[in-house]
């Protein structure tokens, strides 16, 4: 999508800094990718402790190692 910005030259050169990024697309892709995910964390985050999951994953493993043995018969 193309889009026009009006970005502070100051920030757009940090964020090329501090990403690596050569080209100011990459610096605001990378940085907006990013935020996308600091932001799912702390949503995650956010319901620790609200919501109750009964998964036993020991189980689970023992039923995939399992499926995963070679049968012998």
């Amino acid at each position: 999508m193309r889009a026009t910005l009006n970005i502070p030259d100051d920030l757009m050169r940090e964020v090329q800094q501090l990403s690596g990024e050569k080209s100011k697309t990459s610096a605001i892709v990378t940085a907006m990718e990013a935020f996308v995910r600091q932001k799912k964390t702390e949503d995650l985050l956010a319901l620790k402790g609200k919501i109750q999951i009964d998964y036993d994953w020991e189980a689970e493993e023992e039923k995939e190692l399992r499926e995963q043995s070679p049968q012998r018969g």
